[in-house]
């Protein structure tokens, strides 16, 4: 994973997401999910692009099934970006980057 890319786990998930001052993407993946390992590179690209502004990290569901439960993940790969600890945008499936830049930019 590249550096700019949090891992967020239950442990951290108050300081790191919920009380950023930036908004923060969060990508609900799994090891053995085809479209997540086809997202991951994108998520890096949008954290190389994105960095100062907005913080990028992801949560494994396998790990964190709480998390997955608490913000109603059904499916994976899903995006949710947090602003001010509330989510503000949730995207399900994969989609090409300038896709996700298209529904993310106007939130931003």
């Amino acid at each position: 994973m590249a550096d700019n890319v949090h891992t967020f786990t239950s442990a951290n998930w108050q300081t790191e997401v919920l009380s950023a001052s930036e908004p923060v993407l969060v990508d609900f993946w799994a090891p053995w999910c085809g479209p997540c390992r086809m997202l991951a590179p994108v998520i890096e690209e949008l954290a190389r692009e994105y960095e100062g502004r907005v913080k990028v990290g992801k949560v494994n569901v396998d790990e964190n099934q709480d998390l997955a439960m608490q913000f109603g993940v059904m499916s994976i790969p899903t995006l949710i970006l947090f602003k001010g600890g509330q989510p503000v945008e949730r995207l399900v499936g994969f989609m090409p980057k300038n896709e996700l830049k298209k529904r993310l930019d106007p939130v931003l």
